[in-house]
């Protein structure tokens, strides 16, 4: 029972949470790893123009005030339990988000994203209750250890960023399943990116100053952040009310897939016949884990 529920004060399920009630929950999650990945992608070919911290700072702001605007959270009436966890929340989303811009500056985008996915993997093994589940897992492991040590340019710093986003996207699984039981609709979300944004702002200021404000700029990260965290993180919060968060991170091992697909589209970073294997792995994992659940998805709501 949420706090919101606990006085009473629930509230009702906004037009977002319906619509997306008629989408298989798998399907929330596919569009929202497509988003973010090629978002990311067009995100690491402006790096030249935009530092990788002030594009975090732009997505991060552009998400919050879309959300606000759009979601209206109720913020009266909140226990202190409910402000600590969306105040965590947006801390995992900062340095999230921070730590993988960080590692694509310095490895390619599709390494970084598949040792950034070792975070989920271990969610998925940890919350796996079914053997089945279980070898899904570890044919999409198979898949990360492949493409994560195949020849591919790495460097110590890049490497240890994504890491830190591993270890972050572990907690966002986690932390967004609980933050969408507590704040009803996008509510939470909208508010963490907020604490996200204020968080990083002296970083990003101090860091590039006056050019944040330029208007190319500005439209810049309006469709990064709209691209890489308003969709995604929306959708994926939406799905993480229907399906546990193991699944949900089984589903995730799409994610180095749609990364490398997105680097050679967008930045020409072309993989070798053995990280194609890899991939291979990986999405096969991802097919086997989501047709294993389907019967568990719930009906769509009317």
């Amino acid at each position: 029972m949420t706090s919101a529920e606990s006085l009473g004060e629930a509230d009702p399920p906004g037009r977002l949470d319906r619509l997306a009630g008629r989408v298989p929950a798998v399907w929330l999650v596919l569009i929202g790893i497509v988003s973010v990945q090629f978002g990311a992608a067009i995100a690491k070919n402006l790096f030249h123009v935009v530092s990788p911290t002030a594009m975090v700072w732009l997505r991060l702001t552009s998400s919050a005030v879309l959300l606000l605007i759009m979601v209206r959270p109720r913020l009266r009436g909140r226990s202190r339990q409910d402000w600590l966890l969306v105040i965590g929340f947006g801390l995992i989303l900062m340095v999230m988000n921070w730590a993988i811009y960080q590692s694509m500056a310095r490895i390619p985008i599709g390494v970084a994203v598949t040792i950034e996915f070792l975070g989920p993997l271990a969610v998925a093994v940890i919350m796996s209750r079914r053997a089945r589940d279980l070898a899904w897992v570890i044919l999409a492991g198979a898949g990360v250890a492949i493409l994560g040590f195949s020849p591919a340019g790495l460097n110590l710093p890049g490497v240890a960023f994504a890491l830190l986003a591993g270890l972050c996207w572990a907690c966002y699984i986690l932390l967004s399943a609980r933050t969408g039981r507590s704040w009803s609709g996008l509510s939470g979300l909208a508010v963490a990116s907020l604490i996200g944004t204020v968080g990083l702002t002296p970083f990003a200021v101090a860091e590039s100053g006056p050019s944040l404000l330029q208007p190319q700029v500005l439209i810049l990260g309006v469709a990064v952040g709209l691209m890489s965290s308003v969709i995604p993180y929306s959708l994926e919060m939406l799905a993480l009310r229907r399906i546990p968060p193991g699944v949900f991170g089984i589903l995730m091992s799409l994610e180095p897939g749609v990364a490398a697909l997105a680097g050679m589209i967008m930045l020409a970073e072309f993989l070798s016949v053995t990280q194609w294997i890899a991939l291979a792995c990986v999405v096969i994992a991802s097919v086997g884990a989501t047709r294993t659940r389907r019967a568990a998805d719930p009906p769509p709501v009317d």
